[in-house]
C-alpha cells in the first residue's frame, strides 16, 4: 500500500486550501459585482412661505422689536439671501412662478385688471404647467401642500391635481370670503377659524413629516398670515412688543421651530434642505397691520424694491455651511430648478423656464449664475435688473390709484451703493442703459402672449 509522505500530504492540502480560496474569492467578488451600491437617496425639501412679510421684519434682516429667535437660528445655522426676488408683487403670480419656475407671464397668471384670483375666479393653475411637486413624484416622494394655495380654488386647480398626495388649508387669501378650510377637495370647516390656523398648520405639517421620516418627502408649507386681516392664538396674542403684526409674525417663527426641532429629533436635518421666504412685499398701506420693507424703497403691489426683495433663509446642516449671508442674486423661480438638482431629476424638456439652479451658491462653490431680473406687474415690464443696475421704464405706487409712469430715459439705481432707490444715475450712465434695453428686447422676445387666468 502506498503512504504518501508528510511533505505530499502538506502540498495536497496546501492546493486544496488555495482551491477552496479562490473559489470563495470569485463567488464574493462575483456577489459585489451582481450588488451594485444603491444611489443616494435624494433630500427631503420644505420649502415655508410667508404671506407679505417685509425684508424688514425678521430679527435676523433688521427689526428691532419682533422677536423672531427660531429664524435667527435658522439663519445662524444656514445661509441667509439678502438679494432674493419674489416674481411678482402679489400673491397669485408669485406662487404660480415658485410652484412652476416660470414667469407668470408665461402662465396666465396674472392679469392687468385682477391682480389675484377671488373666490369668483374660474381660472387656475393649468393642467399643463409642470409643479415641483409632480417633478418629485417621479423621484418617489410623498408630498404635501399645507396652507394658503392661491392657484386655482376649483377641483382641477387645487394642489392634488398639481402632484400633491394631499392638500390642508385655505385655498386662496383669508380676507377673502367665505374663508373655508379644505382637507384635499371638501371643506370641513366654514367659516375658519382663524387665530388657530398658524398652529393647526404647524401640527398638520409634524404629522406628515413624522409620517415620512424615511423619506423622500416634499412639504410646502405657505402660511396664510401676516396677510390681514391679522389672527395670532392665546399664546402669542399681545405678547409682542411690535403689536398684533408682532405677535402673528413671532407665532409663524414659533412654527418654523417647531418644524426644525423635529427634524433634529428625527435625525433627519441632515438630509432635510428647508427654505423660508415670503411671496411678496408688506402691505404698507394697512399702516400698523402692514409690515416694514426696512431701506426698501415701497412695498407689497408695486415693483420698487420693497415690493419684490423678501427675507430668504436656506438651512441644510452639513451641506449648506453655517453663519453664511449671500449677496448672490436669486429668485424664487429659481427654487424650481435647484430642488431638481438636488433630487437628480432632469429639467423638463420644451417648457421655457426662467428657474436657474442655485446648488453652488447655497453650497459656497460657486457664484450664482442668474445675473438679470424682470419685474413684472401684471403683463407690463415695469423693470429690469443687470448685474447691479436697476432700471425703471414704468412706475406705480403699490396700492395709490395712480397710473403708471413712463420714463424714457429709465431711471436707473445701482442697487449694490443704493438698495432704497433714492439716486437716479441715468445721465451719468447712457452705456448701461442701452446695454439693458438690449437685455430688455431679448427678453419681451421670448414671451408668448397666453391667455390670463385670472379674468
Amino acid at each position: 500500500m502506498f503512504h504518501p509522505t508528510p511533505a505530499l500530504t502538506l502540498r495536497r492540502c496546501s492546493l486544496a486550501s488555495r482551491a477552496v480560496l479562490a473559489i470563495t474569492t470569485w463567488t464574493i467578488q462575483a456577489a459585489a459585482e451582481d450588488k451594485k451600491p444603491e444611489p443616494p437617496k435624494p433630500p427631503n425639501v420644505i420649502i415655508i412661505l410667508a404671506d407679505d412679510l417685509g425684508y424688514g421684519d425678521l430679527g435676523c434682516f433688521g427689526h428691532p422689536t419682533i422677536a423672531t429667535p427660531n429664524l435667527d437660528r435658522m439663519a445662524r445655522e444656514g445661509m441667509r439671501l439678502t438679494q432674493f426676488y419674489s416674481a411678482a408683487p402679489v400673491c397669485t403670480p408669485s406662487r404660480a412662478a415658485l410652484v412652476t419656475g416660470r414667469l407668470p407671464v408665461r402662465t396666465g397668471m396674472t392679469s392687468d385688471k385682477r391682480g389675484v384670483l377671488f373666490p369668483d375666479s374660474k381660472g387656475g393653475l393649468q393642467a399643463g404647467e409642470i409643479t415641483i411637486a409632480e417633478a418629485l413624484k417621479t423621484k418617489n416622494y410623498a408630498t404635501a401642500c399645507i396652507g394658503k394655495w392661491h392657484l386655482g380654488h376649483l377641483p382641477q386647480y387645487l394642489p392634488t391635481r398639481h402632484g400633491f398626495d394631499s392638500y390642508y388649508g385655505i385655498p386662496y387669501s383669508n380676507d377673502m370670503k367665505p374663508a373655508v378650510l379644505l382637507r384635499n377637495e371638501r371643506a370641513i370647516e366654514d367659516p375658519v377659524d382663524q387665530t388657530t390656523l398658524t398652529d393647526r398648520y404647524t401640527a398638520e405639517a409634524l404629522t406628515f413629516i413624522r409620517q415620512n421620516r424615511k423619506g423622500p418627502f416634499f412639504l410646502y408649507l405657505p402660511h396664510n398670515f401676516p396677510h390681514v386681516p391679522l389672527f395670532a392664538s392665546s399664546e402669542f396674542k399681545g405678547k409682542s412688543r411690535r403689536g398684533l403684526y408682532g405677535d402673528v409674525v413671532e407665532e409663524l417663527d414659533a412654527s418654523v421651530g417647531r418644524i426644525l426641532e423635529t427634524l433634529r429629533e428625527l435625525k433627519i436635518d441632515d438630509h432635510t434642505f428647508v427654505f423660508f421666504t415670503s411671496d411678496n412685499g408688506p402691505w404698507l398701506v394697512k399702516r400698523g397691520e402692514g409690515g416694514s420693507a426696512g431701506l426698501l424703497r415701497e412695498g407689497k403691489g408695486s415693483t420698487w424694491e420693497g415690493g419684490m426683495r423678501e427675507p430668504a433663509i436656506a438651512w441644510w446642516p452639513g451641506t449648506i455651511p453655517a453663519g453664511r449671508t449671500s449677496a448672490e442674486l436669486a429668485s424664487m423661480t429659481d427654487l424650481f430648478a435647484t430642488i431638481h438638482k438636488l433630487a437628480d431629476i432632469e429639467l423638463p424638456p420644451d417648457v421655457t423656464l426662467d428657474s436657474l439652479d442655485l446648488s453652488g451658491v447655497l453650497t459656497g462653490k460657486s457664484a450664482s449664475p442668474r445675473q438679470s431680473m424682470f419685474y413684472y406687474r401684471g403683463t407690463r415690464l415695469m423693470a429690469a435688473r443687470m448685474g447691479a443696475w436697476k432700471a425703471h421704464y414704468l412706475t406705480q405706487s403699490g396700492y395709490g390709484g395712480d397710473a403708471p409712469v413712463p420714463h424714457d430715459p429709465p431711471l436707473l439705481y445701482d442697487l449694490e451703493h443704493d438698495p432704497s432707490e433714492k439716486i437716479d444715475v441715468a445721465k451719468s450712465h447712457p452705456e448701461v442703459i442701452a446695454a439693458m434695453q438690449k437685455l430688455v428686447d431679448e427678453h419681451k422676445a421670448t414671451i408668448v402672449p397666453v391667455p390670463s387666468q385670472l379674468e
